[in-house]
């Protein structure tokens, strides 16, 4: 079965089906990349917010990233069982715990940031450093558009 299914030639053309093969890519190569590590896409992004954030709260953490707390209570719990972050006593609210890094987490996070990065690179090699830059930029446009451009 080939990689990418068959499309008709007007939908091929479309940016949305185009954005949609790139992702696909994109999470492929990045998901295998931490597989390496031992990680999931989804651990490897919780773990990197409890650094970016922590400690922060379960809920706060769930709410930050748009993950159902069910799922969040999963993901911390592997997350603590491999010794990569910790939960304590929140010192602000005594009923909440509170998720921080662990200095094992810390070095995980050193090296799935550097497999995600090599992935990416990976996905962005047949681009040059300039066109890498314009993707991002066009791609923040995309994803987050301020209001439509008017061209002159």
């Amino acid at each position: 079965m080939p990689e990418t299914p068959f499309a008709p030639a007007r939908i091929r053309s479309l940016p949305s089906w185009l954005l949609g093969r790139a992702a696909a890519r994109g999470h492929r190569l990045v998901a295998e990349a931490l597989a390496r590590e031992g990680m999931r896409m989804m651990h490897h992004a919780v773990l990197s917010a409890v650094a970016e954030l922590g400690p922060v709260s379960q809920a706060e953490l769930g709410r930050s990233l748009g993950i159902d707390p069910k799922d969040m209570v999963g993901i911390v719990g592997d997350l603590e069982g491999e010794g990569l972050v910790t939960r304590s006593p929140d010192p602000r609210d005594r009923r909440k715990n509170a998720i921080a890094i662990s200095e094992e987490g810390e070095r995980r996070l050193v090296r799935t940031r550097r497999l995600g990065d090599e992935a990416n690179d990976e996905l962005t090699a047949g681009l040059s450093a300039a066109e890498r830059e314009q993707l991002m930029a066009l791609l923040r446009r995309v994803a987050e558009p301020v209001e439509p451009c008017r061209e002159a």
